[in-house]
């Protein structure tokens, strides 16, 4: 995805619910210059349907400035939960990332967002730790290797 699919992210956002929005971005619209900043760190990818109508966003990306982790971000359209989407996007992304050198994949996510955690413990060995509300969702990358620690501040 570049820049320049930013009518694909609002197309995806209008299938959105404000409460998807929220959890996802902290706000309901994505601007044009948070799509830019966003791809100078990342690289995201839009699941399109057979229709060719936006249905996910997946990104990964070295924001965590941890070497070798990469953070996950991915959104489904309401109408599109729990049919595998998440899962194949998140697949891609982790592969992605697993090929430009992460070892580690993280997320940060609502406890209460089962969907994303059960999600996060299909893509290999995790370790959950808890902050509030928030769960921080490690999956080490390389199936034979350990679950990575969560680094010291």
């Amino acid at each position: 995805m570049t820049a320049a699919d930013g009518y694909l992210v609002a197309a995806f956002h209008a299938q959105c619910s404000e409460a998807n929005l929220l959890r996802r971005w902290g706000r309901t619209r994505l601007l044009p210059r948070d799509l830019t900043r966003l791809l100078d760190q990342v690289r995201c990818w839009i699941g399109l349907g057979a229709d060719g109508r936006p249905l996910a966003l997946v990104c990964v990306g070295p924001v965590s400035r941890e070497p070798g982790a990469a953070d996950l971000g991915l959104q489904v359209a309401d109408d599109w939960h729990r049919q595998g989407i998440g899962t194949a996007l998140a697949r891609h992304a982790s592969a992605d990332a697993r090929a430009r050198g992460a070892h580690t994949l993280t997320a940060f996510t609502q406890a209460s967002n089962t969907a994303m955690l059960r999600l996060m413990d299909r893509l290999g060995p995790t370790r959950h730790t808890r902050d509030g509300a928030y769960v921080e969702v490690r999956v080490a990358l390389d199936a034979s290797a350990p679950v990575p620690e969560t680094p010291p501040p």
